[in-house]
């Protein structure tokens, strides 16, 4: 059956998310605009229709051995094959990560005991972050802003990902991290150049905070000792799909586990994301993309590769540490995609196979995971 993709490019309205007829095998992407439900917040939506004019079928991700700046890990450059998908427009904001936060105080009374849940409703219950009390990392935070409109940053890929379950089961749609080839392909536009305005990095401080514009007027603000720091999104211009701050600003978390030789066995035939995702196995290495604020320009081009590492929580003093806060990564935030086509089988995408993780959330020890019931249909305006 022939299928309808139909866009909508930065078109500013507010409805619900338009549905996935998966019966009819009709893949409606169209971009939208969506209000959390009990809030004023709203999420905008860009959609992506794989295979129409200007967004490819199938394309090339990496860098090429010519590109300038180009990293090992980069290589070699493989083919992927995307499927439509929406994402989100903007950083996910502090604005709206802080609805996710407050369920730590709500809903205490609603608390799993690991020992008596059974694995079905553990497995579809959401963690909740335990509160920051990081006596350095919350006043620098406060420094860079955490209300209207800044991103979201010093969180964990597991935070995220968590993050990614409990805004699916409000908005009654799928929604996770990006694997870092999808990451790749909205970055590009369907461009193979360094960026997706082309090669020419002095062109990126017109679509991008970093290291070369991200100094504050006033130098006792952001990061101390820096005068710089995130700022809010959506400020420089989007690319040329409509989205904002892909480079730039704070780095974006990935599903993706970093392994440096990851492209090596993808040259044999074109990926699906499915097929090309390199599932995390334990908490660190796993990929950034896009550069941050404190980056200089190399670091955000489409191809380059960023692991992260346990050094992001050297001020936590914790033993073990959180598997919510980095504490020292003030430069790392994200934002969520929407598959037109939703797994059968989700739950891998929200809560990844980490035996350390999943021994401190069945501690018992401050941390809190929650049946949420069914989706709550997303709210019309």
């Amino acid at each position: 059956m022939l299928t309808i993709i139909l866009l909508a490019l930065q078109i500013n309205i507010t409805h619900p998310a338009p549905p996935v007829d998966d019966s009819a095998k009709a893949e409606i992407i169209s971009s939208y605009q969506e209000k959390l439900p009990g809030t004023d917040l709203t999420i905008d939506w860009i959609a992506i229709p794989v295979g129409e004019v200007g967004y490819p079928s199938e394309m090339e991700l990496g860098s090429p051995t010519e590109e300038t700046d180009r990293k090992e890990d980069e290589g070699p450059v493989w083919k992927f094959r995307p499927e439509p998908f929406w994402m989100m427009k903007f950083e996910v904001t502090w604005d709206l990560y802080y609805e996710f936060l407050k369920e730590y105080r709500i809903s205490q009374d609603r608390r799993l005991d690991p020992s008596t849940a059974s694995s079905a409703i553990w497995a579809d219950a959401v963690s909740i972050p335990t509160p920051l009390w990081e006596q350095d990392a919350r006043p620098i935070m406060e420094g860079l802003g955490t209300s209207g409109g800044f991103p979201a940053a010093d969180i964990t890929q597991f935070a995220a990902m968590q993050f990614s379950k409990w805004l699916s089961k409000k908005t009654g749609q799928f929604l996770r991290l990006p694997t870092e080839a999808e990451w790749e392909y909205a970055a590009r536009c369907g461009k193979n150049t360094a960026y997706s305005f082309g090669d020419d990095s002095a062109e990126l401080t017109k679509y991008a905070w970093i290291f070369d514009n991200s100094e504050y007027e006033d130098e006792d603000a952001g990061f101390p000792g820096l005068g710089a720091g995130y700022r809010k999104v959506g400020t420089l211009k989007p690319n040329r799909w409509g989205i904002h701050d892909l480079y730039g600003n704070v780095a974006e978390w990935t599903l993706d586990r970093y392994s440096e030789d990851a492209y090596q066995s993808r040259a044999q035939k074109p990926l699906t994301s499915a097929e090309a995702v390199v599932w995390p196995e334990k908490i660190w290495p796993a990929v950034v993309r896009g550069g941050s604020w404190q980056d200089d320009s190399d670091r955000c081009r489409s191809a380059a590769r960023t692991p992260s590492t346990s050094k992001w929580q050297k001020r936590d003093p914790q033993i073990p540490k959180s598997v919510w806060w980095c504490t020292d990564a003030f430069h790392v935030g994200f934002r969520l995609i929407r598959p037109a086509s939703p797994p059968d089988q989700p739950i891998r995408w929200w809560d990844p196979e980490i035996s350390s993780i999943q021994r401190k959330l069945k501690s018992g020890y401050k941390e809190l995971r929650v049946p949420l019931g069914n989706p709550a249909p997303v709210e019309k305006e």
